[in-house]
C-alpha cells in the first residue's frame, strides 16, 4: 500500500494531475464555445438582426402605440360629450285637440326629441279638417320659457323616461 505521502512524491503523480486538469480544461472550454454559439444565435434573430435591434423596433413601436392610444382616448371622450349634447330621445303624444265636436280625430300630436341633458325641442301640431297649425318650443334641461301644454308636458316625460331606462 502507498501512503499520501509517497503518493505526493511519487514521479507519476504531477503528469497524471496535469493531464486530468488539462482533461477537465478542455471538457469546460468546449462547453463554453458550444454556450457562445448558442447564445449567438438567440441574440442574433431570424432575419439576422441582433436582440438589441429588435428591442429597439419593439419600444418605437409600443411609443407609437401609446401615442394613438391616447389620442384614440381623447377622440373617443369628444365623441362621448357630442353624444350627450345630440338629439337622441324622442317621444310622441297623439291626442284629439277638439274632443266633442269631431273635428281633427286623433291627428293632433306633440313631440319631444331631446339630448341626454334635457336640451331639444317639443313639437305640436294641431289637426282640424281643414287646417293645420304647428308649433316648436325650445327645452333646456326638460323645461321650457313657453307655456306647455298637458300633451306635450306628457311627452317630454316620455322622452325623459326612455333616456332613463337607455343609460340603465
Amino acid at each position: 500500500y502507498m501512503t499520501a505521502s509517497d503518493l505526493i512524491t511519487h514521479p507519476l503523480t504531477i503528469p497524471v494531475l496535469i493531464g486530468v486538469l488539462l482533461a477537465i480544461t478542455t471538457l469546460l472550454f468546449a462547453l463554453q464555445i458550444r454556450l457562445m454559439i448558442r447564445f449567438r444565435r438567440v441574440l442574433r434573430g431570424k432575419d439576422g438582426k441582433d436582440l438589441e435591434d429588435t428591442i429597439t423596433t419593439l419600444h418605437e413601436r409600443l411609443l407609437l402605440l401609446e401615442k394613438k392610444g391616447a389620442l384614440t382616448e381623447n377622440k373617443l371622450l369628444h365623441a362621448e360629450k357630442k353624444l350627450h349634447r345630440s338629439l337622441a330621445h324622442a317621444s310622441t303624444v297623439r291626442f284629439n285637440a277638439f274632443e266633442g265636436t269631431g273635428e281633427g280625430g286623433n291627428q293632433s300630436f306633440a313631440t319631444a326629441i331631446v339630448s341626454h341633458e334635457g336640451n331639444g325641442v317639443v313639437f305640436s301640431s294641431i289637426a282640424t279638417r281643414d287646417r293645420m297649425r304647428v308649433y316648436a318650443k325650445p327645452l333646456n334641461t326638460f323645461a321650457s320659457p313657453y307655456e306647455l301644454s298637458e300633451e306635450e308636458r306628457l311627452a317630454i316625460t316620455d322622452a325623459e323616461k326612455t333616456l332613463t331606462k337607455k343609460t340603465i
